[in-house]
């Protein structure tokens, strides 16, 4: 019987809907707690309606449940947040503070809190991004993941808060619909490819950016949980990659199964968000500290979208 008890705060999101899997499989569904705004029809297990921007709701719950860890999933994302950029940083940083608060004074033990490449902005190179590549970022959503990182660290170092990030790219997964970020167009075009209908892309053909298939982005997340706490060297967060591609090489790699896929390109905000991107990513952090090292490339990951939106939509 696992000692661990969790709580994931966001658990509808595209992330925190497969996270909340992998780890009720991980500790049993009795030491899983989601929560979010509203319940899913469909969900099973332990769920609690949690606004993680009340403080007095989730001091609630993790005394309840007796929480460990605390996965922190909730945000507004990059293109949705630049629609409405104050109340974007109120509610990211707003629920990011009550959830570090909560963790310190409840002594919870560990705590997962997602960052972005968003963080990068102009004055990072845009090939083999380093750990250390000065943030300067162009959303106010990377403005706000980039201060996180810094109050992450700043819970460590002052109260000894076992605070864990990793830099995600953009993260590309079959088991839920795009969320709102820049990156989403990489989901998107395989609903699109599996469905036969045109897809048009609000990016350049020749725009590269990170991106990590979802099953590595768990598996990347549980390792970094799952590290012995003197092994964890970076208290920002960790630069993580899978493999970077432009819509262009996507399109070329669905075509490979999909010859006649059609796409046009039709480029909007979002295509001035992604040229501040980085294109590549060195996340040699991660592999020496945790030994992270991702396991899909871009046409392993096109098989497993297709096989499996193939499936959900019950199409040849």
């Amino acid at each position: 019987m696992s000692d661990t008890r969790i709580l994931i705060i966001g658990a509808n999101g595209q992330l925190g809907s497969v996270l909340t899997v992998a780890l009720k499989e991980k500790f049993g569904a009795d030491n899983v707690i989601a929560s979010d705004l509203f319940k899913k029809d469909d969900f099973e297990g332990q769920f609690e309606i949690i606004d993680a921007t009340d403080i007095e709701v989730i001091q609630k719950t993790v005394d309840q449940y007796n929480i460990t860890q605390i996965y922190h999933l909730a945000a507004i994302l990059s293109a949705n947040g630049e629609k409405n950029p104050l109340r974007t940083w109120e509610i990211n940083m707003k629920t990011l503070f009550n959830v570090f608060e909560v963790a310190r004074l409840s002594g919870v033990e560990k705590v997962f809190y997602p960052s972005s490449i968003a963080v990068f902005g102009d004055n990072a190179p845009q090939d083999e991004t380093s750990q250390t590549a000065y943030l300067d970022p162009a959303t106010v959503y990377g403005i706000s993941k980039a201060a996180g990182e810094n109050w992450a660290q700043y819970y460590y170092m002052r109260y000894g808060l076992d605070v864990r990030s990793v830099r995600y790219p953009g993260v590309i997964g079959y088991q839920s619909l795009p969320g709102g970020g820049t990156t989403d167009y990489a989901v998107d075009i395989y609903h699109k490819a599996v469905l036969g209908e045109e897809f048009s892309c609000f990016l350049n053909e020749d725009e590269v950016l990170p991106m990590i298939f979802m099953e590595d982005a768990i598996r990347a997340t549980l390792e970094l949980m799952d590290a012995p706490k003197e092994a964890i060297k970076v208290r920002t967060s960790y630069n993580l990659a899978g493999t970077s591609f432009s819509p262009a090489e996507i399109v070329a790699s669905i075509r490979k199964i999909y010859p006649d896929f059609k796409v046009k390109y039709e480029p909007d905000f979002r295509q001035d968000i992604a040229a501040k991107w980085p294109r590549t990513i060195d996340d040699s952090a991660a592999r020496q500290d945790w030994n992270w090292k991702p396991e899909y490339d871009l046409d392993a990951m096109t098989a497993t979208m297709i096989e499996k939106l193939k499936e959900q939509y019950n199409v040849q």
